[in-house]
């Protein structure tokens, strides 16, 4: 089994209401002597996005003196992008106002916290920035693709008949309706993590040390492991998706799941026949799964295998939330 990239899934993923994230599970599993817990437990969903310098009109929407009201409509920052949505709660959360919203024309699940950071006031002025801002976009991705056609990919097939489709189709102009994306749910300790991880790389300015330990290869096999355990045996189609995974984790870090100020870190990093899985960690490999709705959606997996593929993704983020403090280094 092998899932085929998108590289601009990220324009309409939006993170999903983190207002859970203080719940705990009840049960932790043993150990073994990797420090590799056992047991699973259950999920939420989520998503952010990287890269494009919008600091002036970050700028201005920090420094606005004004609050928002609930029930009041704005426009809110996520992933580059200016969306409308609606105020629903206002509250005070760790000694600062945060406002849950509600994207307007999306689906519920994308409902999230934000700061006063990320809002800015509906008003003619802001709507043409948006306007502005989109435009904007759309010609740097029209860029991006041009440039992306013409890179080398691979078009080989594995065994069993499987293919290996690398090549990118172009996305609609809209993106797929929030409803018909697959939706693997991501635990609320895992969504914090992205928060926090969000935080650490974008607001204090400090990257991931690297290489990491465990990297994304060995955290794959610690969960093969896990499996073989548990269950005697290792199916096929297991490790098919697994292999996947890797390889698409190797091919979507560059495009869609690095920030801005990463990217240096990757060029001096990732050269000649280093492969990112062998550097980068758990913090990358959770960020992937923010983008896998869309991209399954582009993948044309018939829907048995689609429900199979997911079964296995949501139980590998349970293994990742059970092994949190092992995995992630900004635990």
């Amino acid at each position: 089994m092998f899932i085929r990239q998108h590289p601009n899934a990220e324009d309409k993923l939006v993170w999903e209401n983190s207002s859970n994230e203080g719940k705990k599970n009840q049960e932790m599993g043993s150990s073994n002597g990797a420090g590799v817990t056992e047991d699973s437990t259950t999920v939420s969903d989520d998503t952010h996005d990287t890269d494009i310098d919008m600091a002036d009109i970050e700028a201005e929407a920090i420094d606005s003196p004004s609050r928002f009201q609930e029930g009041e409509k704005v426009l809110a920052f996520h992933s580059q992008q200016l969306y409308e949505a609606k105020v629903q709660k206002a509250e005070f959360q760790m000694r600062e106002l945060r406002y849950f919203v509600h994207y307007l024309g999306w689906n519920k699940n994308w409902d999230e916290w934000v700061g006063v950071d990320r809002l800015m006031k509906h008003t003619e002025e802001n709507v043409q920035k948006q306007q502005e801002l989109k435009k904007k976009q759309d010609t740097d991705k029209n860029g991006k693709a041009a440039r992306g056609s013409q890179m080398k990919t691979k078009g080989s097939t594995g065994g069993r008949g499987r293919k290996r489709k690398s090549d990118i189709p172009q996305k609609d102009k809209d993106g797929p309706p929030p409803e018909k994306l697959v939706n693997i749910q991501i635990p609320p300790q895992l969504k914090k993590q992205l928060i926090d991880d969000s935080e650490f790389v974008n607001h204090l300015g400090k990257l991931i040390r690297l290489p990491h330990s465990p990297n994304v290869d060995e955290i794959l096999e610690k969960y093969r492991d896990y499996r073989l355990k548990k269950d005697g045996e290792i199916p096929d189609s297991v490790g098919e998706i697994f292999s996947g995974l890797k390889c698409y984790f190797n091919k979507a870090l560059p495009a869609m799941l690095l920030y801005k100020n990463e990217r240096e870190q990757f060029q001096e990093l990732i050269r000649d026949d280093i492969s990112p899985s062998s550097v980068y960690g758990a913090e990358h490999l959770l960020r992937l799964f923010v983008k896998l709705p869309e991209i399954l959606f582009y993948a044309s997996i018939e829907d048995e295998t689609l429900t199979e593929l997911k079964q296995k993704l949501q139980d590998f983020l349970r293994f990742l939330q059970k092994n949190q403090s092992a995995f992630f280094l900004s635990t």
